[in-house]
C-alpha cells in the first residue's frame, strides 16, 4: 500500500491534529489521547486503532486472571475536509471480582473494543481481546473471555486444579490467545500484541494481555505492554492497550498517517 501511495502520487492530504511525525515519504498523527483530526485536503490516509486494556483481577494473589488487550485495527480510509473527533480509549480497572472493561477508541470512522476484565471470582470477560477466567469459580476452572474477530483473541481459563492451589489464565492480546494456568504451579502468561510501523517507520508492539497469578510463578505480560502478574509492572503501560497483570490495563492509541 505504501507503496502504492508514493507511486501513484495519491498523498496530498493535508491535516492536523496530535503529535505530527516525518519520515520517508510518509506524515504521521498520533494521538496519545483524545483530540481532533483537522482536514483540511482530503484523500486517502492509514489509520491504526487501539483500544484500553481491560484491567486484571487484583483479589487473590494466587488465582486472579489478567486483562485482556484493547482491540488492534488497521484500515484504509478515505477522509475529506472536516474535524474528525478522535477518541483513545482508557484502560479498565483492577478489580476484586473481576477487574473491569478497556474502554473503546475511534479514529475518524474506525472503531476498536475495549479489553475485557479478567476475573478473580467470576469468569473473565469478553472484549477486544478477552480476560482471562479466574483459578477457582466453586470448585471449577474460570474461563477466559472471548476476544472479538479481527481484533484481539480470547483469554486464558484458569484452573482450580481441584484444590486450594489454583492458578488464574493469562488475558488475551491482539495476536495470540493468553495462556491456560498451569494447575497448582505458574499463573498463565498473557498473549502477545501485534506490530505496527504508522509512527515511525519502525514497529512498534501494541496489544499484549495481562500476566495471571499463581503460586511457584506469575505469568509474564504479553508483547505489547501486558502487566505482569503478581509483582512488579502490573499495570498495562500506557498507549499501548495492554491488559493489566493484578492491576490496570494500559490506555489506548491512535494513529493516522498519509503520504508526504
Amino acid at each position: 500500500m505504501r507503496a502504492l501511495l508514493a507511486a501513484a502520487g495519491q498523498g496530498g492530504v493535508e491535516a492536523t491534529g496530535g503529535t505530527v511525525n516525518e519520515y520517508t515519504g510518509w506524515k504521521s498523527h498520533k494521538f496519545s489521547s483524545s483530540g481532533t483530526f483537522t482536514v483540511t485536503k482530503g484523500g486517502e490516509v492509514e489509520v491504526l486503532v487501539v483500544a484500553g486494556g481491560g484491567g486484571g483481577s487484583d483479589g487473590s494473589a494466587n488465582v486472579a486472571g489478567g486483562g485482556g488487550a484493547g482491540g488492534f485495527r488497521t484500515s484504509t480510509v478515505m477522509v475529506t475536509a472536516q474535524a474528525y473527533s478522535i477518541t483513545v480509549g482508557a484502560g479498565g480497572a483492577a478489580g476484586v471480582s473481576n477487574g473491569t472493561d478497556g474502554s473503546d477508541s475511534t479514529g475518524v470512522t474506525i472503531t476498536s473494543t475495549g479489553g475485557g476484565g479478567g476475573g478473580g471470582t467470576v469468569n473473565g470477560r469478553t472484549g477486544g481481546s478477552g480476560g482471562a477466567g479466574a483459578g477457582v469459580i466453586s470448585g471449577t476452572d474460570g474461563v477466559g473471555g472471548a476476544g472479538t474477530a479481527g481484533q484481539g483473541n480470547a483469554g486464558g481459563d484458569g484452573n482450580s486444579n481441584g484444590t486450594g492451589r489454583a492458578t488464574g489464565g493469562g488475558g488475551g492480546g491482539a495476536s495470540a490467545a493468553g495462556s491456560d494456568g498451569t494447575p497448582g504451579n505458574a499463573g498463565g502468561n498473557g498473549g502477545d500484541g501485534s506490530t505496527n510501523d504508522y509512527e515511525t517507520g519502525s514497529n512498534q508492539t501494541y496489544g499484549g494481555g495481562g500476566g495471571g497469578n499463581g503460586w511457584t510463578a506469575f505469568g509474564t505480560g504479553g508483547a505489547g505492554g501486558g502487566g505482569n502478574g503478581g509483582g512488579g509492572d502490573i499495570d498495562g503501560d500506557a498507549n499501548t492497550g495492554g491488559g493489566g497483570g493484578r492491576g490496570d490495563g494500559g490506555s489506548g492509541i491512535v494513529i493516522i498517517r498519509y503520504a508526504a
